[in-house]
């Protein structure tokens, strides 16, 4: 690729001919640029110095040069015109486009390469001539054009660059394309191309002018600017745009394995797509680290809430952020708490109650939620919800939130169930068997929430106690304390009552000395009275019977005797008498009593007594009998008097008949039989 100067320096030669004063003033390109087979347009301009003269003759000449010997110039005549009447003239390839008063222009058509070199243009003018010299630069194939940019140019301003080809020829038509990155510049831009004027004798050029707005992304592409005749492309030239911005798609990159884990450490640098010129620092935004190196960012244990983070980049001609980045920590599940969800008040007994795990935030946001109770697991899920809590679902209840990273408990929530006294029982202190005079405690025991406020003892009677504590204390102990004792429970849910408890209270053991001897006291003067009122019986007994036996002296008896059979007398002694009594069966034993007139011996018994002999007076003698009874009673109207004497009973002694007791002492002998 050539590259020719854009401008071409015109020499104005004067050329003194022999025996010539003064000089021509020609105007025209120093050199001519064309390829072989175009064709080449010299504009020229010429001045004649002698006054009122005219151009006669034109010769054009190629590769020249001047014969000191003949004094006239040699060369390859490409025009010979020594009488110019009309313009155009042609002759062979070349074209005199000129006149006789100042225009001296030609074409030379089938330009080749053999054309190439020095050219010289003889003007005559009566017998004044002049020799002007210009130069042909030929190539073979065509040569491209030439793209004049500015000095800098700058991103999203307007610039203009020229394309200029040092050809033009009016026989052979060009025209120039432009292209970036090899599509061709039409719409988005405003070209304008210029043509050498015929008459300019300063250049002779093609030229087209781009104007357009680079953008940052335009910089280091390439622009073409191509030569077209009507059919193909000729030649072309390029440039690469030099576009000055601020770094661009400027983005902060993490460096670390993914996922981000609260408190890895992280390392995150600074990139962009394009800087012109080079970024010279970098900025951050949160600066949370420590850079590094240039465009590096270290942060030691990232917060889980670390906020996104920006980076810029720049250079002499700005800065330009990114976009922030966000790190997307993970961490285990945040502000674990449990919350109630019904009922909005208070919990009793009965209620239905939701209990839900809530939390602040998790990511992975996938969690698994469990629900402890003391401790124990209860179950899985969001919500825990009892149909109709009980006082036993009372206690600490916490949730736990785990996801991929890590397992979050919440705080302890204390699950308090209102309710009314219940499972009451009273409890004695020391026991339920206390002696008379010491103390018992008893304790009116059982749940309520909230507890207690008011106690009410009953005794079993039913009775209110004037006691109204939890414990009631008994002091000292009395037997009368002995009974079965119930205590009621009030809260402000209502009230609940406890079984009897039996409180037996016993004697002492002095108290027991003390009743032992006053019963026995009493047993003793139970006893005596019995003695007394039996010896008073008894002796008010005689003094009946003695009264009675008065009172029947004449032959009457008091008693009513219960019928009786005379029994056979014994063989034994026919003075033997008595009755026989059939009820007593054998029971009754029977003795004769003499009554002596004089001392006598002893009797030793009712039967020697008997065996003796007879009375001597039969109306003198009683018949004195002793009876044993045997659950039958001798008379009738007669209620024995004592049950114990084995029914023992003795008759009174009656004196039968008329006449003077004898004076001797009278002794009775008792004789009891028993069968």
């Amino acid at each position: 690729m050539h590259v020719h100067c854009p401008w071409l320096l015109l020499i104005l030669g004067h050329v003194a001919l022999v025996g010539s004063s003064q000089k021509w003033t020609v105007e025209h390109p120093q050199t001519l640029f064309a390829w072989e087979g175009a064709c080449v347009w010299i504009p020229c301009k010429y001045k004649i110095p002698a006054w009122n003269s005219h151009l006669d003759g034109v010769l054009l000449y190629h590769n020249y040069n001047f014969d000191n010997h003949t004094k006239d110039f040699k060369g390859n005549v490409l025009y010979n015109n020594t009488k110019i009447e009309s313009s155009p003239s042609e002759q062979g390839r070349v074209t005199f486009w000129g006149n006789r008063e100042n225009n001296c222009s030609l074409e030379i058509h089938q330009i080749q390469v053999t054309d190439n070199g020095k050219l010289g243009l003889r003007m005559i003018s009566g017998g004044d001539k002049w020799m002007e010299e210009l130069h042909l630069n030929i190539s073979k194939t065509p040569f491209p054009p030439y793209i004049r940019m500015p000095p800098e140019i700058h991103a999203s301003q307007s610039v203009t660059l020229t394309c200029r080809l040092n050809f033009a020829c009016s026989r052979y038509h060009i025209y120039l394309k432009w292209f970036l990155e090899e599509h061709e510049i039409t719409s988005i831009t405003s070209i304008t191309s210029i043509t050498s004027a015929p008459d300019s004798t300063q250049n002779v050029y093609t030229e087209s002018e781009l104007t357009f707005q680079p953008e940052w992304k335009d910089h280091g592409k390439t622009v073409t600017c191509q030569v077209w005749n009507s059919t193909k492309m000729l030649s072309e030239s390029r440039v690469v745009l030099d576009v000055k911005h601020a770094p661009k798609e400027v983005t902060t990159v993490i460096q670390n394995p993914t996922p981000i884990r609260e408190g890895d450490s992280v390392t995150l640098a600074c990139s962009y797509n394009s800087s012109n010129p080079a970024v010279t620092s970098y900025l951050w935004s949160p600066r949370s680290g420590d850079e590094t190196a240039r465009g590096v960012l270290r942060i030691q244990k990232v917060a889980w809430d670390s906020s996104p983070i920006s980076c810029a980049a720049c250079n002499n001609h700005g800065c330009s952020w990114g976009a922030p980045v966000s790190l997307n920590v993970h961490y285990a599940p945040r502000a674990v708490t449990v919350l109630k969800v019904s009922p909005s008040s208070e919990i009793h007994a009965g209620q239905h109650v939701i209990l839900q795990c809530s939390f602040s935030g998790s990511h992975p946001p996938e969690v698994r939620i469990v629900w402890r109770k003391n401790g124990s697991l209860v179950q899985e899920g969001k919500e825990l919800s009892f149909s109709s809590i009980s006082p036993e679902d009372s206690g600490k209840y916490n949730c736990m939130v785990n996801n991929s990273i890590g397992e979050t408990p919440s705080k302890a929530w204390d699950l308090q169930v209102l309710y009314a006294p219940r499972r009451l029982r009273v409890s004695i202190s020391p026991g339920n068997s206390v002696m008379e005079g010491k103390k018992a405690i008893l304790s009116c025991e059982g749940d309520a929430n909230p507890p207690v406020s008011q106690y009410v003892w009953l005794d079993s009677s039913d009775r209110d106690l004037p006691f109204f504590s939890q414990k009631l204390s008994l002091e000292p102990l009395r037997v009368q304390h002995t009974g079965s004792y119930r205590c009621q429970g009030i809260n402000k849910l209502g009230m609940g009552e406890s079984p009897p408890s039996t409180l037996t209270v016993y004697y002492s053991p002095e108290s027991i000395g003390k009743r032992a001897a006053l019963g026995l006291g009493f047993c003793l003067a139970v006893c005596i009275l019995a003695i007394w009122g039996m010896k008073l019986q008894k002796k008010w007994k005689q003094n009946q019977s003695q009264q009675g036996l008065q009172e029947n002296s004449s032959g009457q008896s008091f008693f009513v005797r219960n019928k009786k059979t005379r029994r056979t007398p014994l063989s034994e002694g026919p003075q033997s008498q008595g009755c026989y009594n059939p009820a007593m069966d054998d029971s009754v034993s029977y003795a004769i009593l003499r009554f002596p007139e004089t001392d006598t011996p002893r009797v030793g018994d009712a039967e020697t007594s008997g065996a003796q002999g007879p009375s001597p007076n039969k109306d003198d003698t009683v018949t004195y009998s002793v009876l044993q009874k045997r659950h039958v009673s001798d008379y009738e109207n007669v209620t024995p008097s004592h049950p114990e004497d084995d029914g023992i009973h003795y008759s009174e002694l009656v004196q039968f008949g008329a006449g003077k007791r004898p004076q001797a002492k009278e002794d009775v002998e008792y004789v009891t039989l028993k069968h």
